[in-house]
């Protein structure tokens, strides 16, 4: 296989790679444990947690908990994108799509 060949592989492996991630950005995930219901989408942005009325706090306390959490846990994604991209962007520089 010549050179010319190897790149034009690796460039369609890419836009797949590219379109199956952006395919899974899109997509939204439910978890429940009895509780607490979570809704996550692809990207690692949790968009809403729920925590049954059948809990023991106050309504008021469970919205106001359920908004503390969406708000820690994405502060919490976002601090783990930042190391991440400080540590691991030396190796993947002009490679997009890595991390």
């Amino acid at each position: 296989m010549n050179m010319q060949a190897m790149l034009k592989q690796a460039q369609n492996l890419q836009k797949e790679m590219m379109k199956s991630q952006e395919a899974i950005t899109n997509m939204t995930f439910n978890a429940e444990n009895g509780l607490v219901k979570v809704t996550m989408k692809g990207n690692k942005k949790l968009e809403k947690v729920e925590i049954s009325k059948d809990s023991p706090l106050e309504t008021d306390d469970i919205e106001m908990l359920e908004d503390m959490v969406l708000v820690a846990v994405n502060d919490a994604l976002n601090q783990i994108d930042k190391v991440t991209e400080e540590k691991m962007g030396k190796y993947t520089k002009g490679l997009p799509g890595l991390f």
